[in-house]
């Protein structure tokens, strides 16, 4: 399983986390060796050969544990030993030395750490290492602005892990590079030229390999390292003959790619249908495959720049996202919610898939901050009226930090300083909610329950017959043919707190709260068990056969690995340190079937076993 992370010179995103945190450290009464009830057992402790500042995170499989700092690289084994470890300008044939910005690319058996070493003057250098061997796979400093001046600002540790200039190509393991000029595709192992146009400018927003044809389809944005080169830059959808580079068709489209505040990942979707690309931009926008040319659309306001959720004062900016549902795309057609533009109201609409007529329109919804989850079940749509939201934000924190601490010792400064420290959390925003159900043929509205008038959850469809859906204290069951209410639990007798999101397990609805977690059984409502033992959990990871739940507030860290088949925790560990990977938290790492936990702390590295 591949897993793309990076890391910047400016920032070390550790998506909710100030970058001056500790070493993990096993919670609970278990000792380092072996393991008890409710803590998580210790397999060895290690270290890297060098400080760590920059990376420290797993492959998948957990067979390759890597630490970098500005000039040099560790990498150890599945058992903590010291698989090799260099300064990257003895590792390096051209000297690449100091690097800003560096990320891997894991692979079944190593893979590859792109290092970026900024310079003046075009000698920008790169250079790709074995992260297997450590050996120099190749070099070049024919790869000019990469990074924009100054640095880079932020971590996009959700979009694959590259830089705005540099997109790796999974299926053809390969790098596509955005030059002024041209972009060029190159072999990620040898660094060799594949093929090399002129006719598409700028970094790659999106795209998608279509492996039959092999051909890429992709779109423009003007990337901030080479945003001041261009000139008379145009949007771009474009359809590449993968094999030499040749461009079988180039179209325009309307609108700007934004970015996302935090994760800076580019806001655009594509889809290939049949013989037709689907473009989720400003709207909806259809082409044909094979001629490029629009076949329909649909324009309409929506989420993508994110709502505002304050701005650079009061020491806080942040953005909302995830307000309205994805396309919901069958056999023949699609559902797309749209936010009407003068009355602000937000509905659904079905859609020809080939045509784009419109099929109908269901009745316009008032008062509902989002609309994000709308469901299929036989002839019926059910959508979700309210619920959590993402939020993206930047907080400036006092925090303690080597340079300021470092004057402090020399006499001549303090020993904090304040920065913009990066969040990511789900939160629910008062609003109408309500779960409206259509009928698929006609729109019309079969039924509707509103008896969210805290909050509602996502909800869970068993088997196209019922589906269960919680507010802050009650839990309820719905019949989705007639609507007729099954049960409605008095959650608030579980003594957890109120609903903050649900998970579907086997025949049971497992409800998360702000002190714990409870679970139903789907066939009467009946409380399976409930756990007052987590609090503060706000988000929640299904990882092969394991669960875990995160708590990140006032600035902590904190997995816990739970055993769904009774809320028990099987144990959980609390991170103070820097690395891991961006989707878990600062100094947190998981492998991919979700068996093994890795903490960092500096050159300190843990593993620890989650299941006996």
């Amino acid at each position: 399983m591949k897993k793309s992370t990076l890391v910047m010179m400016t920032l070390v995103l550790a998506v909710t986390l100030p970058a001056n945190a500790q070493f993990g450290k096993l919670l609970g009464k278990g000792k380092s060796a072996g393991k008890k009830s409710g803590s998580f057992a210790t397999v060895w402790e290690s270290e890297f050969d060098n400080k760590a500042t920059r990376l420290a995170l797993c492959d998948g499989d957990g067979q390759y544990i890597i630490g970098t700092d500005d000039n040099s690289a560790s990498v150890i084994d599945a058992n903590g030993k010291a698989i090799w470890n260099g300064d990257y300008k003895k590792l390096t044939t051209n000297k690449t030395n100091n690097s800003e910005y560096q990320y891997t690319i894991w692979k079944e058996k190593g893979g590859y750490l792109f290092l970026f070493d900024k310079r003046s003057l075009g000698t920008d250098r790169v250079a790709v290492l074995d992260l297997a061997t450590g050996k120099e796979l190749w070099n070049s400093e024919l790869y000019q602005d990469l990074i924009p001046k100054g640095g880079t600002k932020t971590e996009e540790g959700t979009d694959q892990g590259e830089l705005e200039t540099v997109k790796y190509i999974d299926e053809l393991d390969s790098f596509l590079i955005s030059q002024r000029n041209s972009v060029i595709l190159v072999k990620a192992n040898t660094g060799e030229k594949i093929w090399e146009t002129n006719r598409f400018k700028g970094g790659v927003g999106k795209y998608v390999y279509d492996a039959k044809r092999n051909e890429i389809i992709m779109v423009n944005f003007k990337p901030t390292a080479l945003g001041a080169l261009f000139s008379g830059f145009k949007n771009q959808l474009v359809r590449i003959n993968a094999a030499n580079g040749d461009v079988l068709w180039d179209a325009t489209f309307l609108g700007t790619i934004e970015k996302e505040l935090v994760t800076r990942r580019a806001i655009i979707d594509l889809w290939i249908k049949g013989d037709k690309i689907f473009m989720y931009l400003d709207g909806m926008n259809v082409y044909d495959y094979n001629t490029g040319q629009k076949i329909w659309n649909v324009n309409y306001e929506n989420d993508m720049a994110g709502a505002n959720g304050g701005l650079f004062s009061g020491g806080k900016r942040s953005k909302i996202y995830r307000t309205i549902a994805d396309p919901l795309f069958t056999n023949d057609a699609v559902y797309i919610v749209i936010l009407g533009t003068r009355d602000r109201t937000k509905y659904v609409e079905k859609h020809d898939l080939n045509s784009g007529k419109l099929i109908w329109a269901s009745e316009k919804i008032t008062g509902a901050f989002c609309m994000p989850n709308i469901y299929l079940a036989g002839d019926k749509v059910l959508v979700q009226v309210g619920g959590k939201v993402q939020v993206q934000e930047y907080r400036l924190e006092e925090t303690s930090s080597g340079l300021s601490a470092g004057l402090a010792l020399g006499g001549f400064g303090g020993g904090t300083a304040k920065q913009w420290v990066p969040y990511i959390y789900w939160d629910y925003k008062a609003q109408k909610n309500s779960v409206l159900c259509l009928d698929d043929k006609t729109g019309t509205t079969a039924w509707r329950s509103e008896k969210f008038d805290k909050r509602i959850t996502d909800l869970i469809l068993d088997d196209n017959k019922t589906v269960f859906v919680g507010d802050g204290d009650e839990f309820y069951s719905y019949d989705i043919a007639s609507g007729k209410q099954l049960y409605d639990v008095k959650h608030n007798d579980a003594r957890v707190g109120k609903a903050t999101d649900v998970i579907d397990f086997d025949d049971k609805v497992v409800v998360l709260s702000e002190k714990g977690l409870a679970a139903y059984n789907k066939k009467d409502g009946s409380r399976a068990y409930a756990s007052e033992k987590i609090k503060g959990v706000d988000y929640f990871y299904h990882i092969g056969d394991n669960y875990f739940l995160r708590d990140q507030r006032n600035s902590k860290n904190i997995i816990y690995g739970i055993d769904m088949t009774n809320g028990e925790t099987k144990g959980s560990v609390q991170s103070k340190g820097k690395g891991g990977s961006p989707k878990y938290g600062a100094g947190i790492d998981i492998t991919s079937d979700g068996e093994y936990i890795f903490a960092f702390k500096g050159k300190k590295v843990e593993k620890i076993k989650v299941n006996n």
